[in-house]
């Protein structure tokens, strides 16, 4: 994979805010109003797309392929939710990550991610060919 900057060990923090549109009453998930596992998921591909993305070719992007997840506490509306991910593995075009998710009090989450590298042109080719 032609990758400059991109290694094991590479990390990444990052923290939200948990609104109206990340609990779980809002998003379908549940009935409560608490920061939502859809709405921690997507915080977890955002964040490992900042720490790889810059990295790549022009052409290139990725996509996620696979996620883990332990959602072990929860967040109420207004609270705050810290990320920390890291690079663990990277084989050919799949980059694999580790992430903690934790509130103001204690750890709420683990998951484990993949991201595949792939070429847009090619990726979109293939989107539309599944569209005619």
């Amino acid at each position: 994979m032609e990758t400059q900057g991109i290694a094991v060990g590479n990390r990444i923090e990052d923290t939200q805010q948990v609104t109206l549109e990340r609990v779980a009453s809002h998003l379908g998930s549940g009935s409560l109003q608490v920061y939502a596992t859809p709405a921690m998921v997507t915080f977890v591909e955002q964040t490992c797309r900042k720490l790889v993305e810059p990295h790549l070719p022009e052409g290139k992007t990725t996509v996620g392929i696979a996620l883990t997840v332990r959602h072990i506490a929860p967040t109420p509306l207004g609270g705050k939710v810290s990320i920390q991910a890291e690079i663990v593995l990277i084989e050919k075009n799949v980059i694999s990550f580790q992430t903690e998710i934790w509130d103001e009090v204690e750890k709420i989450g683990e998951v484990a991610h993949e991201r595949a590298v792939i070429e847009i042109d090619r990726f979109t080719a293939r989107v539309q060919q599944k569209s005619l």
